[in-house]
């Protein structure tokens, strides 16, 4: 190819980046200005943390005027997202905001020093437009300009250094601060650890009891975990009924509308008079149903009032699997049947079964909790032993609740068992949501096994994935492609604007499509692994992505785009490969000059525009929202985030940023600008959309793991320059830049020292309480001597020094942390003896006639007085009870043991159906309940309150 085709393609890459850069702002521009119009008329997507959560974590509103919501985000205060949404969301926008600090300083310094060092009295061949800001346009007789690369780049390092170190203070400190504050300290999981692989002789209440005793305040508290065997099929047999039930109801009475109206229509029509009949509308009557016997034909008899307004041809109905093993039906195969009188029936049996099983498990529990250790002859075997004769055995797992917050935090530290992978602890502040059951059995060497294929999993598949990436980095360098390869030429030949789409916008937008595909196979592997909590997956998900993300997303793309860069001359003088590295790997920088751009541009824009959230919540409506239950959840579920994914996004900048701040220095000024964007983005998002706090709260330990990654992007930044220092070449041919290679080699040695100095120093720090806090921890052996485990509340609910009533069944709750399973019967009991249980509802008030707009909603929770006062609801004597009438609290049985029939939520309507099916459901034995629920008279569905069962 001639010279000027190669002057032409390295000359392109400004033309790549202006393109990117002019189409990205134009989309910033109209996405904001879109965003800037509809925010006032859809808080449901842009604020709905203003009405939905409690009041204590609601955000104000954020601006009523149009335009100044930008100086309303700016002048948000970020550190009350620690309040209103919980640590990991606190310190992953704290983590942008380190960013904007570190990146500012380097931002101004690079561009006064090096963008002149590069650039002015200085050239290299092919090198025009932006590659003359970077490392590779150094002129070979000018090798003294590279002091100013390795001065700033121990510069920029040692800067880096000091804010990581100043970041992992604060987060300790925040850190231990949250975990004695009485909101968190006194939740039954603050003092609650899981121990795994419990050998034999420990495989009892009493003996794990007696084990931790030398603790101090000694354990509240023992849930061995056991073999359910069926029980978890029923459960799951049971919860799927019972939405098929409210389902199929909410169905019937909608058919019970439409075909009244049709009547109606079709009588007026009849009739040939003027007056139009409107459709049915309970507002225009006397209050009664319009099927009272007054308007109603009285001619069927006793016929129900569903036979009466439905023929029995249009009830709803379904086909059952034609074979067991198949989970669903298939259509014009299987016995059809109608779906609500099988679904009562399917609830009967389940209810039985639970019924019996849980008492059978109260008689094990009660049974095995004062059992002394047992005589075996394999003590430390991983395994029940095989001849006992409970029908549920206990599983290797335990969770242990002690009276001492701090006792807890010394339970998982201490070595408890002398054999290897024996009574391991893995962790403090488990949440009941966020145990995978499934998990809790697995045989520590069974684990190991399955880690080490989880890994090799992923590690091939990264190397699979880098064929994909590698492709899209090529073309990334398309200019480079066309000069080199004849078939390719054609594409030279294309408009400016065209190429610069397809090497500026297409490849960042199919590396996004490629990594959105990953995590849910990297997910899958890590349940796989064994672990038993979904943070524990989230946090080694955090990891292997950013692990793909870094090799995949940043190294295959830089080598891929420089050496197809240098192809050309490579080809024609093989001796001259580490002077043409050196030249034209630094111009892979513009592939990533254009992904932050694009990520700080349209990502932040899009973020706040919130497209698809908007456009689904009302095809939801439209397609799901057919029962009260699923309009509820539609209206007033919160989104939240995977931290698993977002934070590798956010890090993998940071670590491009670093790695290319000292070879093309451009990056450093978008990057401020992103993280700017950023910070204010996910500001704005936590403090007034999305719920972050869920049960999967891990108090910040995403935070160090990311602060580990940015240590990433100081050694590839260090690695990578050391290189180019080695691959300099003067203008004879001969090293240039040894002594400067040199240097970073030992840079390289001081940051490795000081990251192990910075993890040996805040690694023991992070996870546990010293015993320097332990008077300010929850639970000292004084409060707790006066802390009763009665059989009504849980141990989250009972605070230190207050009375409880042991009649009363309503459970007082202030968070949702205080969640308790409560049962009316004395200690150890498993008799039948009938009781009322009452469950927590926000007092939530709803309009009810809000209709399915957002700001009706939005306005409706406004004026509620209290998300936190609880609202007693009568429930009806449950007919399962087993486990869950011994004493204490009950939030660590599995939810099979426990939990309570769910109710069936169905709407009220005009024509009175859904009292009728209420009455005809309770009398099969189905918990019903119409309350806060209404079908209009076109067969619409909407609420005015949370579901019956609500548990906050």
């Amino acid at each position: 190819m001639s010279s000027s085709n190669l002057s032409s393609a390295g000359s392109a890459s400004t033309a790549t980046f202006v393109t990117a850069l002019v189409f990205n702002l134009a989309v910033f521009g109209i996405e904001l200005g879109i965003f800037t119009l509809v925010r006032p008329f859809f808080p449901a997507i842009y604020q709905p943390r203003t009405y939905i959560p409690p009041k204590s974590r609601r955000a104000a509103e954020l601006t009523k005027n149009v335009l100044l919501w930008p100086f309303a985000i700016f002048m948000a205060d970020y550190r009350d997202i620690k309040t209103q949404n919980g640590m990991d969301a606190y310190f992953f926008v704290r983590f942008l905001r380190m960013m904007v600090r570190v990146l500012l300083p380097i931002w101004l310094v690079s561009w006064a020093v090096l963008l002149p060092v590069t650039s002015i009295g200085t050239a290299t061949a092919n090198h025009t437009g932006l590659d003359l800001f970077t490392f590779g346009n150094v002129a070979p007789d000018k090798p003294g300009r590279y002091a100013a690369h390795l001065i700033l780049a121990w510069v920029f390092t040692i800067w880096v250094w000091w804010n990581i170190r100043y970041e992992m203070k604060h987060f300790v400190t925040a850190r231990q601060k949250w975990l004695i504050d009485p909101q968190n300290a006194e939740a039954a999981k603050a003092s609650t650890v899981l121990i795994t692989g419990v050998p034999r002789r420990y495989l009892s209440e009493a003996a794990i009891t007696n084990l931790f005793s030398h603790l101090p305040g000694g354990v509240a508290k023992v849930w061995l975990n056991r073999d359910l065997k069926e029980m978890p099929e029923l459960y799951e047999r049971r919860e799927k009924a019972a939405k098929k039930l409210e389902s199929a109801e909410t169905d019937l009475l909608n058919t019970a509308v439409k075909l009244h109206n049709k009547k109606l229509k079709a009588e007026t029509k009849a009739s040939k008079t003027d007056s139009k009949r409107a459709s049915v509308d309970t507002s225009h009557n006397d209050g009664r149903p319009l099927t009272d016997p007054s308007i109603n034909d009285v001619e069927q008899g006793d016929a129900s009032l569903a036979e009466k307004l439905v023929p029995r041809n249009k009830r709803p109905s379904h086909r059952l699997p034609p074979f067991s093993f198949l989970p669903f039906g298939l259509p014009l195969m299987g016995k059809k049947v109608d779906s609500i009188e099988w679904v009562r029936q399917e609830l009967a049996e389940t209810n039985t079964a639970l019924r019996n099983a849980r008492r059978t498990l109260a008689r094990d529990v009660a049974t095995s909790s004062s059992l002394p250790a047992p005589l075996t002859n394999h003590p430390d075997a991983m395994k029940a032993d095989p001849v006992s004769s409970m029908t549920y055995p206990p599983f290797n797992s335990a969770f242990v609740l002690f009276n001492n917050q701090l006792a807890a935090h010394m339970a998982a530290q201490v070595l408890t068992h002398h054999m290897p992978y024996r009574m391991q602890a893995q962790g403090v502040g488990v949440s009941p949501e966020d145990v995978i059951w499934s998990n809790l059995n697995m045989n520590p060497y069974e684990a190991r096994i399955r880690m080490a294929l989880s890994w090799g999993i992923t590690l091939g598949l990264i190397i699979v994935w880098a064929i994909p990436v590698a492709f899209v980095g090529a073309i990334s360098n398309v200019h480079s492609l066309c000069t080199t390869y004849s078939w390719l030429a054609w594409l030279c030949d294309l408009p400016p604007v065209v190429v610069g789409i397809i090497s500026g916008i297409l490849p960042p937008t199919l590396l996004a499509i490629l990594m959105m595909m990953l995590p849910i196979i990297l997910r899958l592997l890590a349940r796989f692994e064994g672990l038993p909590q979904r943070t524990l997956i989230e946090r080694t998900l955090m990891k292997r992505f950013f692990l793909f993300q870094v090799i995949n997303s940043f190294l295959v793309v830089t080598l891929s785009s420089g050496i197809i860069a240098a192809l050309p001359d490579l080809v024609k003088n093989v001796g001259s490969i580490p002077s043409l590295l050196a030249n034209n790997l630094p111009k892979a920088s513009t592939f990533f000059l254009t992904y932050v751009v694009l990520q700080g541009l349209s990502g932040t824009a899009a973020g706040f525009l919130q497209v698809v959230p908007l456009v689904l919540y009302y095809v939801k409506l439209f397609l799901l929202g057919s029962t009260p239950r699923s309009v509820y959840s539609i209206k007033f579920t919160m989104r939240s985030v995977s931290w698993g994914t977002l934070f590798p996004s956010i890090t993998l900048l940071a670590v491009i940023t670093l790695a290319y701040s000292i070879i093309s220095p451009i990056i450093n000024g978008l990057s401020v600008a992103t993280f700017f964007l950023f910070y204010h983005l996910w500001k704005y998002l936590f403090i007034w959309q999305l719920d972050g706090q869920s049960h999967g709260e891990t108090g910040g330990m995403f935070f160090p793991t990311a602060l580990q990654h940015v240590f990433v992007g100081l050694y590839l930044q260090q690695i990578c320059l050391a290189a180019l220092f080695f691959l300099a070449r003067d203008q004879n041919n001969k090293p240039s830049a040894i002594p400067e290679g040199a240097l970073m080699i030992v840079l390289i040695g001081f940051t490795l020292f000081y990251q192990t100095i910075i993890n040996n120093s805040y690694g023991p720090l992070k996870d546990y309480l010293p015993l320097t806090l332990a008077e300010q921890s929850h639970g000292k052996p004084d409060e707790n001597a006066a802390r009763e485990l009665d059989d009504q509340a849980s141990v989250k609910s009972v605070k230190a020094g207050e009375p409880q009533d042991a009649t009363d069944n309503a459970v007082a709750t202030s968070t949702a942390e205080k969640r308790a399973r409560k049962r009316p019967s004395a200690p150890g009991s498993i008799n039948e003896s009938p009781g009322v249980k009452a469950q927590d509802h926000a007092n939530v008030d709803l309009e009810a006639n809000a209709g399915s707009a957002a700001d009706a909603d939005a306005d409706a929770y406004k004026r509620s007085d209290s998300l936190t006062a609880p609202k007693q609801v009568s429930r009806r004597a449950s007919s399962v009870r087993g486990v869950d009438e011994e004493s204490g609290p009950k939030d660590f049985y599995h939810p099979a043991s426990v939990e309570p029939a769910p109710v069936v939520w169905i709407p009220r309507d005009p024509l009175g159906l859904g009292e009728d099916e209420e009455r005809a459901c309770r009398a099969a034995g189905v918990d019903v309940s119409t309350q806060d629920a209404v079908m209009d008279g076109k067969g619409h569905v909407d609420i005015s309150g949370p579901p019956p069962d609500y548990k906050e």
